[in-house]
């Protein structure tokens, strides 16, 4: 379970994560959402220990972030941010190698193969295992990334923001492929999405978030409503049961 308790962050005064108490790990699937600037990104820095909290405390299967080893927090959670800054001219063979740092330390063994071979499988990347980054596509590039958590192997998922920059198809792809890691890996995925529609239809649970704090938190259709919305967004949503499925219509 990743408990946060109290989590607090703040920046020359500014409160951006302000005393939020939650857990996640119950669920395949957790969407976080919420407008930009909701502390959604913050929240996945301190679970990741990327950026240090001002106040509270973060757990990990019990085990406090703060102290936690650093190669031990890698084998159990694996971060993915949006801004991602490894070089471009690593092919995705050598990206995905990198999900097996936190065991192998950089010496590979035949155990650590196996693993890459099977995650560049499962994202179907073989034909493309000897291409640099930069000559792949973005949704190409984004499945090279999930491989490379894949790899990883551990329990929990955060991806923020994978959908960022794909397009209609490649954003569909991406949150079936982030459905069946969940189901098929038994993943406990923790994703940040703007698409509130994608995250109904794919997630088990949404947390909104807004101004640093928590404001709904809930499973999928008792979030799809409009006054839910409406408070988390400020703006007026309509929401249509279409298929079975509710779907949020936002007008500007």
């Amino acid at each position: 379970m990743i408990a946060l308790t109290g989590a607090t962050k703040r920046y020359n005064g500014t409160t951006v994560l302000d005393d939020v108490t939650v857990e996640f790990g119950d669920e395949g699937i957790t969407s976080l959402i919420g407008p930009n600037g909701a502390g959604k990104s913050t929240l996945f820095g301190l679970v990741g220990r990327l950026i240090q909290p001002d106040g509270g405390s973060i757990t990990v299967d019990g085990v406090d972030v703060a102290s936690a080893s650093s190669k031990d927090l890698a084998r159990t959670i694996a971060v993915l941010r949006q801004d991602n800054t490894i070089a471009s001219r690593l092919t995705v063979q050598d990206l995905v190698e990198f999900g097996r740092f936190p065991h192998s330390h950089g010496r590979l063994n035949q155990a650590d193969r196996v693993k890459i071979d099977e995650a560049i499988a499962y994202l179907e990347l073989e034909e493309l295992r000897g291409r640099f980054l930069d000559e792949l596509s973005g949704g190409q590039r984004q499945r090279a990334f999930i491989a490379m958590v894949v790899a990883q192997d551990t329990k929990y998922v955060l991806l923020d923001e994978p959908l960022n920059n794909l397009d209609l198809r490649h954003m569909t792809e991406m949150m079936k492929l982030i459905r069946r890691m969940a189901d098929e890996l038994e993943k406990k995925v923790v994703v940040v999405l703007h698409d509130i529609n994608f995250a109904a239809t794919y997630s088990d649970r949404i947390v909104a978030m807004r101004e640093g704090r928590i404001v709904a938190d809930a499973a999928c259709d008792d979030i799809m409503r409009p006054h839910v919305l409406r408070e988390v967004y400020s703006t007026e949503v309509d929401v249509r049961v279409i298929d079975g499925k509710p779907i949020a219509l936002y007008y500007s």
